[in-house]
Protein backbone atom coordinates (compact mmCIF):
# COMPACT_ATOMS: atom_id res chain seq x y z
CA UNK A 1 0.00 0.00 0.00
CA UNK A 2 1.38 3.51 -0.70
CA UNK A 3 0.29 6.25 1.50
CA UNK A 4 1.73 10.51 1.42
CA UNK A 5 2.64 12.13 4.64
CA UNK A 6 1.66 16.41 4.34
CA UNK A 7 3.35 18.06 6.50
CA UNK A 8 2.60 21.77 6.97
CA UNK A 9 4.67 23.67 9.82
CA UNK A 10 2.65 26.25 10.46
CA UNK A 11 -0.71 24.80 10.38
CA UNK A 12 -2.08 27.76 12.08
CA UNK A 13 -0.60 30.45 9.94
CA UNK A 14 -2.19 32.85 7.59
CA UNK A 15 -1.12 31.23 4.52
CA UNK A 16 -2.56 27.45 6.05
CA UNK A 17 -5.50 29.22 6.33
CA UNK A 18 -6.23 31.21 3.58
CA UNK A 19 -4.56 28.94 0.97
CA UNK A 20 -3.16 25.12 2.08
CA UNK A 21 -6.35 23.93 3.69
CA UNK A 22 -8.84 25.24 0.96
CA UNK A 23 -6.38 23.77 -1.92
CA UNK A 24 -6.16 20.39 0.00
CA UNK A 25 -10.02 20.24 0.25
CA UNK A 26 -10.60 21.06 -3.46
CA UNK A 27 -7.65 18.22 -4.54
CA UNK A 28 -10.05 15.95 -2.06
CA UNK A 29 -13.23 16.97 -3.86
CA UNK A 30 -11.81 16.75 -6.93
CA UNK A 31 -10.26 13.08 -6.22
CA UNK A 32 -6.81 13.90 -7.02
CA UNK A 33 -5.76 13.65 -3.39
CA UNK A 34 -3.88 9.39 -3.11
CA UNK A 35 -6.27 7.39 -1.38
CA UNK A 36 -4.05 7.20 1.98
CA UNK A 37 -3.23 10.59 2.40
CA UNK A 38 -2.26 11.92 6.23
CA UNK A 39 -2.20 15.93 6.73
CA UNK A 40 0.03 16.15 9.77
CA UNK A 41 0.02 19.79 11.27
CA UNK A 42 2.62 21.42 13.19
CA UNK A 43 2.49 24.08 15.57
CA UNK A 44 3.22 25.00 19.23
CA UNK A 45 -0.48 24.51 20.76
CA UNK A 46 -0.96 20.68 20.78
CA UNK A 47 -4.33 19.70 18.91
CA UNK A 48 -6.33 16.24 19.59
CA UNK A 49 -8.06 15.00 16.60
CA UNK A 50 -11.47 16.50 17.69
CA UNK A 51 -9.83 20.00 18.06
CA UNK A 52 -7.84 20.05 14.85
CA UNK A 53 -11.33 18.36 12.79
CA UNK A 54 -12.87 21.56 14.36
CA UNK A 55 -10.09 24.26 13.08
CA UNK A 56 -10.35 22.73 9.92
CA UNK A 57 -14.29 23.06 9.45
CA UNK A 58 -14.04 26.80 11.16
CA UNK A 59 -11.16 27.91 8.31
CA UNK A 60 -13.11 26.28 5.10
CA UNK A 61 -16.31 28.28 6.51
CA UNK A 62 -14.99 31.53 6.93
CA UNK A 63 -14.96 34.07 4.15
CA UNK A 64 -12.01 33.71 1.67
CA UNK A 65 -12.51 35.14 -1.93
CA UNK A 66 -10.28 32.27 -2.87
CA UNK A 67 -12.46 29.87 -1.79
CA UNK A 68 -16.05 30.74 -2.20
CA UNK A 69 -17.81 27.06 -2.70
CA UNK A 70 -19.87 25.12 -0.47
CA UNK A 71 -18.18 22.53 1.65
CA UNK A 72 -19.72 18.81 0.90
CA UNK A 73 -19.76 17.03 4.42
CA UNK A 74 -18.55 13.54 2.57
CA UNK A 75 -15.54 16.07 1.07
CA UNK A 76 -14.83 16.85 4.26
CA UNK A 77 -14.96 13.66 6.62
CA UNK A 78 -12.34 12.45 3.46
CA UNK A 79 -10.25 15.03 3.87
CA UNK A 80 -10.05 14.49 7.72
CA UNK A 81 -10.52 11.07 8.66
CA UNK A 82 -6.31 10.85 8.69
CA UNK A 83 -5.39 14.82 10.34
CA UNK A 84 -3.03 14.81 13.19
CA UNK A 85 -0.86 17.16 15.29
CA UNK A 86 2.34 17.30 16.74
CA UNK A 87 2.84 20.30 18.86
CA UNK A 88 6.43 22.04 19.19
CA UNK A 89 8.97 25.15 18.62
CA UNK A 90 10.36 24.65 15.34
CA UNK A 91 14.20 25.28 16.59
CA UNK A 92 13.28 22.29 19.23
CA UNK A 93 14.79 19.44 18.18
CA UNK A 94 12.22 17.55 20.53
CA UNK A 95 9.61 18.10 18.21
CA UNK A 96 11.50 16.06 14.99
CA UNK A 97 11.90 13.59 17.33
CA UNK A 98 8.23 13.71 18.09
CA UNK A 99 7.99 14.10 14.30
CA UNK A 100 9.86 11.11 13.37
CA UNK A 101 8.13 8.87 16.09
CA UNK A 102 4.54 9.93 14.55
CA UNK A 103 5.64 9.53 10.85
CA UNK A 104 6.88 5.65 11.90
CA UNK A 105 3.47 4.74 13.26
CA UNK A 106 1.30 6.45 10.15
CA UNK A 107 4.28 4.30 8.00
CA UNK A 108 4.35 0.92 10.15
CA UNK A 109 1.99 -0.94 7.67
CA UNK A 110 2.78 1.28 4.01
CA UNK A 111 5.26 -0.44 2.38
CA UNK A 112 5.70 3.04 -0.33
CA UNK A 113 5.71 6.26 2.13
CA UNK A 114 6.05 9.53 0.13
CA UNK A 115 6.53 12.54 2.58
CA UNK A 116 6.45 16.83 1.67
CA UNK A 117 7.43 18.83 3.81
CA UNK A 118 5.41 22.46 3.39
CA UNK A 119 7.12 25.57 4.87
CA UNK A 120 4.26 27.79 6.01
CA UNK A 121 6.44 29.60 8.22
CA UNK A 122 9.27 32.37 8.41
CA UNK A 123 12.09 32.07 6.23
CA UNK A 124 14.23 33.06 9.39
CA UNK A 125 13.11 29.22 10.47
CA UNK A 126 14.37 27.60 8.00
CA UNK A 127 17.86 26.70 8.74
CA UNK A 128 16.80 24.97 11.66
CA UNK A 129 13.93 23.15 10.25
CA UNK A 130 16.01 21.96 7.35
CA UNK A 131 18.95 20.99 9.86
CA UNK A 132 17.07 19.15 12.19
CA UNK A 133 15.10 17.43 9.56
CA UNK A 134 18.44 16.45 8.29
CA UNK A 135 19.71 15.24 12.02
CA UNK A 136 16.30 13.10 12.19
CA UNK A 137 17.09 11.38 8.71
CA UNK A 138 13.76 13.09 7.64
CA UNK A 139 15.18 14.45 4.99
CA UNK A 140 15.37 11.12 3.28
CA UNK A 141 13.57 8.29 2.83
CA UNK A 142 14.22 4.19 2.37
CA UNK A 143 10.08 4.06 1.59
CA UNK A 144 9.61 6.27 -0.66
CA UNK A 145 10.04 10.37 -2.27
CA UNK A 146 10.74 13.24 0.18
CA UNK A 147 9.43 17.06 -1.49
CA UNK A 148 9.84 19.68 0.83
CA UNK A 149 7.77 23.60 -0.31
CA UNK A 150 8.90 26.81 0.34
CA UNK A 151 6.84 30.02 -0.67
CA UNK A 152 8.44 33.00 -2.18
CA UNK A 153 9.85 35.37 -1.38
CA UNK A 154 13.27 33.06 -1.67
CA UNK A 155 15.65 35.97 -0.35
CA UNK A 156 15.33 39.60 -0.22
CA UNK A 157 18.16 40.31 -2.47
CA UNK A 158 20.48 38.77 -5.11
CA UNK A 159 22.70 37.70 -1.94
CA UNK A 160 19.95 36.48 0.28
CA UNK A 161 18.33 34.47 -2.62
CA UNK A 162 21.72 32.77 -3.20
CA UNK A 163 22.38 32.19 1.10
CA UNK A 164 19.14 30.24 1.11
CA UNK A 165 19.74 28.21 -2.31
CA UNK A 166 22.92 27.31 -0.93
CA UNK A 167 21.13 26.02 2.65
CA UNK A 168 18.72 24.26 0.73
CA UNK A 169 21.31 22.37 -1.43
CA UNK A 170 23.17 21.35 2.14
CA UNK A 171 20.27 19.20 3.05
CA UNK A 172 17.95 18.98 -0.36
CA UNK A 173 18.66 17.76 -3.91
CA UNK A 174 17.32 20.08 -6.53
CA UNK A 175 14.85 17.94 -7.73
CA UNK A 176 13.05 17.38 -3.77
CA UNK A 177 12.98 21.19 -3.86
CA UNK A 178 9.60 23.24 -5.21
CA UNK A 179 10.05 27.02 -4.87
CA UNK A 180 6.49 28.28 -4.71
CA UNK A 181 5.37 30.77 -6.71
CA UNK A 182 1.54 30.89 -6.87
CA UNK A 183 1.36 33.00 -10.38
CA UNK A 184 2.73 30.18 -12.05
CA UNK A 185 0.01 28.29 -11.18
CA UNK A 186 -2.74 30.41 -12.83
CA UNK A 187 -4.63 28.93 -15.66
CA UNK A 188 -4.53 31.86 -17.78
CA UNK A 189 -0.55 32.64 -17.33
CA UNK A 190 0.16 28.60 -18.44
CA UNK A 191 -2.16 29.08 -21.05
CA UNK A 192 0.47 31.54 -22.88
CA UNK A 193 2.26 29.09 -23.80
CA UNK A 194 -0.45 26.91 -25.39
CA UNK A 195 -1.75 29.55 -27.10
CA UNK A 196 1.78 30.85 -28.60
CA UNK A 197 3.01 27.66 -29.17
CA UNK A 198 0.19 25.40 -30.18
CA UNK A 199 -1.05 27.48 -33.09
CA UNK A 200 0.78 29.17 -35.88
CA UNK A 201 -1.50 32.28 -36.56
CA UNK A 202 0.82 34.55 -34.02
CA UNK A 203 4.41 33.20 -32.74
CA UNK A 204 5.76 34.73 -36.05
CA UNK A 205 4.34 38.52 -35.27
CA UNK A 206 5.88 38.15 -31.93
CA UNK A 207 9.26 39.91 -32.48
CA UNK A 208 10.73 43.26 -33.38
CA UNK A 209 9.50 43.63 -36.81
CA UNK A 210 6.00 43.50 -35.82
CA UNK A 211 5.44 44.78 -32.17
CA UNK A 212 5.38 48.06 -31.11
CA UNK A 213 6.35 47.55 -27.31
CA UNK A 214 4.87 45.42 -24.33
CA UNK A 215 2.95 46.79 -21.29
CA UNK A 216 2.64 44.58 -18.30
CA UNK A 217 0.45 45.66 -15.27
CA UNK A 218 -0.86 44.26 -11.92
CA UNK A 219 -2.99 46.82 -10.66
CA UNK A 220 -5.22 46.73 -7.12
CA UNK A 221 -8.00 48.83 -6.10
CA UNK A 222 -6.87 47.92 -2.38
CA UNK A 223 -4.58 48.81 -0.03
CA UNK A 224 -2.16 46.23 1.86
CA UNK A 225 -4.93 45.64 4.72
CA UNK A 226 -3.53 43.40 7.13
CA UNK A 227 0.39 42.49 5.64
CA UNK A 228 1.77 46.20 6.91
CA UNK A 229 4.35 44.36 9.08
CA UNK A 230 5.79 42.38 6.42
CA UNK A 231 4.64 44.74 3.43
CA UNK A 232 6.51 47.78 4.97
CA UNK A 233 9.81 45.76 4.81
CA UNK A 234 9.63 44.65 1.46
CA UNK A 235 7.72 47.13 -1.23
CA UNK A 236 5.64 46.69 -4.40
CA UNK A 237 9.00 46.05 -6.50
CA UNK A 238 10.15 43.20 -4.19
CA UNK A 239 6.57 41.90 -3.63
CA UNK A 240 4.99 41.26 -6.95
CA UNK A 241 7.81 42.77 -9.42
CA UNK A 242 10.40 40.03 -8.67
CA UNK A 243 8.50 37.35 -9.25
CA UNK A 244 4.96 37.75 -10.68
CA UNK A 245 5.91 40.05 -12.97
CA UNK A 246 8.44 38.70 -14.56
CA UNK A 247 7.30 35.39 -15.13
CA UNK A 248 4.61 37.09 -17.02
CA UNK A 249 7.25 39.19 -19.18
CA UNK A 250 9.28 35.61 -19.21
CA UNK A 251 5.89 33.46 -20.54
CA UNK A 252 4.85 36.41 -23.43
CA UNK A 253 8.32 36.55 -24.54
CA UNK A 254 10.27 33.23 -24.47
CA UNK A 255 11.35 30.79 -26.77
CA UNK A 256 9.56 27.62 -28.05
CA UNK A 257 10.87 25.52 -25.59
CA UNK A 258 12.34 22.33 -27.86
CA UNK A 259 10.35 19.58 -25.61
CA UNK A 260 7.94 20.67 -23.45
CA UNK A 261 9.08 19.10 -20.55
CA UNK A 262 10.03 21.00 -16.82
CA UNK A 263 13.71 21.23 -17.74
CA UNK A 264 13.32 22.84 -21.04
CA UNK A 265 10.49 25.42 -20.27
CA UNK A 266 12.43 26.01 -17.19
CA UNK A 267 15.47 27.16 -19.75
CA UNK A 268 14.13 28.91 -21.90
CA UNK A 269 12.21 31.46 -19.06
CA UNK A 270 15.74 31.28 -17.70
CA UNK A 271 17.06 32.29 -21.06
CA UNK A 272 14.66 35.78 -20.65
CA UNK A 273 15.30 36.63 -17.33
CA UNK A 274 18.70 36.61 -17.71
CA UNK A 275 18.42 38.83 -21.22
CA UNK A 276 16.33 41.72 -19.56
CA UNK A 277 18.30 44.62 -18.76
CA UNK A 278 17.96 46.73 -15.94
CA UNK A 279 17.56 50.50 -16.07
CA UNK A 280 18.24 52.34 -12.97
CA UNK A 281 17.43 55.34 -14.12
CA UNK A 282 13.98 54.32 -15.69
CA UNK A 283 12.22 53.49 -12.92
CA UNK A 284 9.63 55.19 -10.59
CA UNK A 285 8.74 54.60 -7.09
CA UNK A 286 5.15 55.93 -5.74
CA UNK A 287 3.40 55.48 -2.58
CA UNK A 288 -0.56 56.17 -1.85
CA UNK A 289 -1.47 59.22 0.54
CA UNK A 290 -2.31 57.87 3.78
CA UNK A 291 -0.21 54.48 3.50
CA UNK A 292 1.39 55.91 6.36
CA UNK A 293 -1.26 55.90 8.56
CA UNK A 294 -2.03 52.28 7.96
CA UNK A 295 -1.65 49.26 10.61
CA UNK A 296 2.46 48.75 11.65
CA UNK A 297 3.50 51.25 9.38
CA UNK A 298 6.93 53.56 10.27
CA UNK A 299 5.56 56.83 10.06
CA UNK A 300 8.21 57.87 8.42
CA UNK A 301 8.33 55.02 5.66
CA UNK A 302 10.10 55.39 2.08
CA UNK A 303 8.30 52.10 1.17
CA UNK A 304 7.08 51.81 -2.74
CA UNK A 305 2.92 50.83 -3.25
CA UNK A 306 3.61 51.21 -7.11
CA UNK A 307 6.30 51.47 -9.29
CA UNK A 308 6.74 51.55 -12.79
CA UNK A 309 9.74 50.35 -15.28
CA UNK A 310 11.48 49.65 -18.12
CA UNK A 311 13.45 47.30 -19.75
CA UNK A 312 14.68 45.76 -22.81
CA UNK A 313 15.31 42.19 -23.72
CA UNK A 314 18.82 41.64 -25.39
CA UNK A 315 18.79 39.29 -27.64
CA UNK A 316 18.05 39.75 -31.48
CA UNK A 317 14.44 38.84 -31.67
CA UNK A 318 13.76 41.67 -29.77
CA UNK A 319 16.55 43.83 -30.31
CA UNK A 320 15.34 47.32 -29.19
CA UNK A 321 11.31 46.18 -28.31
CA UNK A 322 10.31 48.42 -24.51
CA UNK A 323 8.99 46.51 -22.25
CA UNK A 324 7.19 48.95 -19.73
CA UNK A 325 6.04 47.01 -15.98
CA UNK A 326 4.06 48.93 -13.46
CA UNK A 327 2.29 47.22 -10.31
CA UNK A 328 0.75 49.37 -7.43
CA UNK A 329 -2.12 49.49 -4.57
CA UNK A 330 -4.83 51.95 -3.71
CA UNK A 331 -5.26 52.29 -7.84
CA UNK A 332 -8.30 52.80 -10.09
CA UNK A 333 -9.10 49.83 -10.96
CA UNK A 334 -7.66 45.85 -10.21
CA UNK A 335 -6.42 43.98 -13.41
CA UNK A 336 -3.58 42.00 -14.09
CA UNK A 337 -2.77 41.64 -17.88
CA UNK A 338 0.23 41.60 -20.41
CA UNK A 339 -0.41 43.31 -23.67
CA UNK A 340 1.59 42.78 -26.63
CA UNK A 341 1.22 46.03 -28.85
CA UNK A 342 1.30 45.65 -32.38
CA UNK A 343 3.04 48.25 -34.61
CA UNK A 344 -0.06 50.41 -36.59
CA UNK A 345 -0.92 53.82 -36.77
CA UNK A 346 -3.90 52.82 -34.36
CA UNK A 347 -2.54 50.06 -33.00
CA UNK A 348 -3.31 46.05 -32.46
CA UNK A 349 -3.21 44.65 -29.28
CA UNK A 350 -2.72 40.98 -27.92
CA UNK A 351 -3.97 40.88 -24.57
CA UNK A 352 -3.85 38.24 -21.94
CA UNK A 353 -5.86 39.00 -19.41
CA UNK A 354 -4.50 37.11 -15.97
CA UNK A 355 -7.25 38.46 -13.50
CA UNK A 356 -10.36 39.42 -13.17
CA UNK A 357 -12.43 38.20 -16.72
CA UNK A 358 -9.80 36.05 -17.12
CA UNK A 359 -9.12 35.28 -21.50
CA UNK A 360 -6.79 35.99 -24.06
CA UNK A 361 -8.21 38.94 -26.31
CA UNK A 362 -7.22 40.31 -29.55
CA UNK A 363 -8.15 44.32 -30.15
CA UNK A 364 -9.19 45.32 -33.74
CA UNK A 365 -10.67 47.35 -35.44
CA UNK A 366 -13.73 46.86 -37.88
CA UNK A 367 -16.34 48.54 -39.71
CA UNK A 368 -19.25 50.19 -37.83
CA UNK A 369 -22.54 48.78 -39.30
CA UNK A 370 -23.60 51.22 -41.51
CA UNK A 371 -23.72 53.28 -44.81
CA UNK A 372 -20.76 55.32 -44.04
CA UNK A 373 -16.80 53.64 -43.81
CA UNK A 374 -16.63 54.17 -39.85
CA UNK A 375 -14.21 52.06 -38.14
CA UNK A 376 -14.02 50.87 -34.51
CA UNK A 377 -12.58 49.14 -31.77
CA UNK A 378 -13.27 45.97 -31.00
CA UNK A 379 -12.11 42.38 -29.79
CA UNK A 380 -11.90 39.00 -30.41
CA UNK A 381 -12.05 37.26 -27.32
CA UNK A 382 -11.08 33.25 -25.70
CA UNK A 383 -12.77 33.82 -22.53
CA UNK A 384 -12.52 31.58 -19.81
CA UNK A 385 -16.27 32.12 -17.96
CA UNK A 386 -17.62 30.55 -21.05
CA UNK A 387 -16.70 27.19 -19.69
CA UNK A 388 -18.71 27.63 -17.18
CA UNK A 389 -16.67 25.86 -14.02
CA UNK A 390 -14.72 27.92 -11.41
CA UNK A 391 -10.81 28.04 -12.69
CA UNK A 392 -9.44 25.62 -10.61
CA UNK A 393 -6.89 27.87 -7.71
CA UNK A 394 -3.25 28.45 -8.26
CA UNK A 395 -2.41 26.63 -4.92
CA UNK A 396 -4.53 23.46 -5.82
CA UNK A 397 -2.71 23.04 -8.96
CA UNK A 398 0.72 23.68 -7.76
CA UNK A 399 0.27 21.32 -4.89
CA UNK A 400 -1.11 18.54 -7.61
CA UNK A 401 2.06 19.02 -9.42
CA UNK A 402 4.29 18.97 -6.27
CA UNK A 403 2.60 15.37 -5.33
CA UNK A 404 2.98 14.31 -8.74
CA UNK A 405 6.90 15.23 -9.07
CA UNK A 406 5.66 18.16 -11.80
CA UNK A 407 8.55 21.08 -10.99
CA UNK A 408 7.80 22.95 -14.72
CA UNK A 409 5.51 26.17 -12.78
CA UNK A 410 8.32 25.91 -9.80
CA UNK A 411 11.24 28.09 -9.58
CA UNK A 412 14.66 26.71 -10.47
CA UNK A 413 18.01 28.38 -8.17
CA UNK A 414 19.23 29.74 -11.36
CA UNK A 415 15.90 31.42 -12.17
CA UNK A 416 14.87 32.83 -8.97
CA UNK A 417 19.25 34.24 -9.00
CA UNK A 418 18.18 35.67 -12.37
CA UNK A 419 15.36 37.45 -11.15
CA UNK A 420 17.54 39.28 -8.85
CA UNK A 421 20.06 40.04 -10.48
CA UNK A 422 17.78 41.90 -12.40
CA UNK A 423 15.95 43.81 -9.46
CA UNK A 424 18.90 44.61 -7.29
CA UNK A 425 20.07 47.63 -9.38
CA UNK A 426 16.64 48.91 -9.77
CA UNK A 427 15.82 48.57 -5.71
CA UNK A 428 19.29 50.44 -5.37
CA UNK A 429 18.18 53.57 -7.03
CA UNK A 430 14.83 54.11 -4.65
CA UNK A 431 15.55 57.59 -3.60
CA UNK A 432 12.60 59.25 -3.65
CA UNK A 433 9.09 57.95 -3.69
CA UNK A 434 6.24 60.10 -5.34
CA UNK A 435 2.89 60.11 -3.85
CA UNK A 436 -0.35 59.63 -5.54
CA UNK A 437 -3.79 59.45 -4.53
CA UNK A 438 -5.56 56.63 -3.78
CA UNK A 439 -8.52 55.99 -6.56
CA UNK A 440 -5.98 56.73 -9.47
CA UNK A 441 -3.80 55.06 -12.27
CA UNK A 442 -0.10 55.69 -9.81
CA UNK A 443 2.03 59.02 -9.50
CA UNK A 444 2.26 61.56 -12.49
CA UNK A 445 5.81 60.50 -12.95
CA UNK A 446 4.93 56.98 -14.01
CA UNK A 447 3.14 59.20 -16.79
CA UNK A 448 6.38 60.98 -18.03
CA UNK A 449 8.26 57.60 -17.91
CA UNK A 450 6.45 55.88 -20.54
CA UNK A 451 5.35 59.54 -22.47
CA UNK A 452 9.00 60.23 -23.07
CA UNK A 453 9.06 57.40 -25.39
CA UNK A 454 5.69 58.68 -27.42
CA UNK A 455 3.52 56.12 -25.82
CA UNK A 456 1.05 55.93 -23.10
CA UNK A 457 -0.32 53.43 -20.13
CA UNK A 458 -3.19 51.46 -21.40
CA UNK A 459 -6.54 52.12 -19.74
CA UNK A 460 -7.52 47.92 -19.16
CA UNK A 461 -10.61 47.66 -20.71
CA UNK A 462 -13.77 46.27 -18.77
CA UNK A 463 -15.57 45.34 -22.26
CA UNK A 464 -14.50 41.95 -22.62
CA UNK A 465 -14.74 38.59 -20.91
CA UNK A 466 -17.76 40.04 -18.96
CA UNK A 467 -19.95 37.42 -17.42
Amino acid sequence: MESLNFVIFGITSNLAQIKLIPALYDLAEANMLPANTNIIGISRHPKDFRELQDYFKEVLSQENRHHQHKIKPEVFEILTKNISHVAGHAEDAKLYRDLEDHLSKLNTNTEHANTIFYLATYPELYEKIFSNLKNFGLNKSDKGWVRVIIEKPIGNDLQSAKQLNNLLSEYFTEDQIYRLDHYLGKETLQNILTFRFANNIFEHLINKDHIDHIQVSALEDFGIGQRGGYYDSVGALKDVGQNHQLQMVAFATMDRPLHFTSEEITKKRIEILKSLVPMPNKVVFGQYKGYKEEKNINPNSQTDTYYALKSEIENERFKGVPIYVRAGKKLKETVTEISIVFKATKPNVLIYRIQPNEGIVLKILTKKPGHTLELEETYMQFCYHDYGNALPDAYERLISDAINGDQTFFNHAEEVEAQWAFIDPLASQKTQVHEYGPGTWGPEEADKLIKEDGRSWLKPSNLFCKF
